[in-house]
């Protein structure tokens, strides 16, 4: 990623790939047990309750017995990656080179797979320490084209996952996204762009734009994740990617009349692109 041997200046790699110059030079430092439990709870609490903001669960771990304020909850919430689903005002400066595509799915009839993918990205807590997980999903059948396991929410390992699902299931017609700084990112829409793939991304604070995205983050969590200690991002990575393939191959969905997202995903392609 970071080169800095390079003969391009980090300052145009870090702008490249979307990040800040000073997290090259950052050290990450531990998770104390006790922020760790917080996340892991948090964590629940914002999939139960997404329109929580950081006074609600405050307010929330108290009652549970966690004595924390509302500015420490307000930073794991940012480390996490997650936030209060509402209606915001127009409160944050985006990063000048990073342009905001519009939300161009409202009303479009998705008719078939590879007509529209979608990413997000997520938190997964481990036995010590947690990671972050993305996924490229397809709008119509629910199928799962990739996913990468990351310790940092950096816009290469969007791109990889992106890249993945390109490589062993063909081009697309839209990819939708959040607004994410990973998403926006030159890197990452270049990517798409030079591919001929249109760009998509959500109303900023509208989750139901991503709604399929959202959903697959409860099921994943509910049913695997937090049933599992993870030891290692290797070990999770690989007990992910075997969900995956149940979550594909087995587990039928009432919104796809019980069928399985694999037996939609192929059923809807050419004979020729299915074989």
């Amino acid at each position: 990623m970071i080169d800095p041997a390079h003969s391009l200046p980090l300052t145009k790699q870090a702008a490249t790939l979307g990040i800040s110059r000073s997290s090259i030079y950052y050290l990450p430092q531990p998770v104390s047990e006790r922020d760790q439990a917080l996340m892991n709870r948090l964590d629940r609490l914002h999939l139960d309750y997404p329109f929580a903001g950081a006074r609600m669960l405050r307010d929330m771990l108290n009652q549970a017995g966690f004595n924390v304020g509302r500015k420490h909850v307000g930073t794991l919430m940012r480390k996490m990656g997650v936030a209060a689903l509402y209606r915001k005002p127009k409160t944050t400066k985006r990063h000048p080179a990073h342009k905001i595509y519009p939300y161009l799915l409202r009303g479009l009839p998705i008719t078939r797979a590879n007509q529209v993918w979608a990413m997000a990205i997520t938190y997964l807590p481990m036995a010590r320490g947690f990671v972050y997980l993305t996924v490229v999903m397809d709008w119509y059948s629910r199928r799962v084209l990739s996913h990468r396991v990351s310790i940092s929410m950096d816009a290469q390992f969007c791109l990889a996952a992106l890249e993945q699902a390109i490589e062993k299931h063909g081009t697309l017609a839209i990819m939708n996204t959040d607004q994410g700084s990973q998403f926006t990112s030159l890197a990452f829409t270049r990517y798409l762009s030079d591919n001929g793939i249109q760009i998509s991304m959500d109303g900023k604070g509208a989750w139901r734009d991503n709604v399929f995205v959202e959903r697959l983050w409860r099921t994943v969590k509910y049913e695997h994740v937090y049933l599992h200690a993870y030891e290692s991002t290797r070990d999770a990575n690989s007990k992910i990617a075997h969900y995956f393939t149940f979550y594909n191959q087995r587990r039928p969905h009432s919104t796809l009349d019980r069928q399985t997202p694999d037996q939609v995903y192929f059923n809807s392609l050419p004979s020729q692109e299915a074989a």
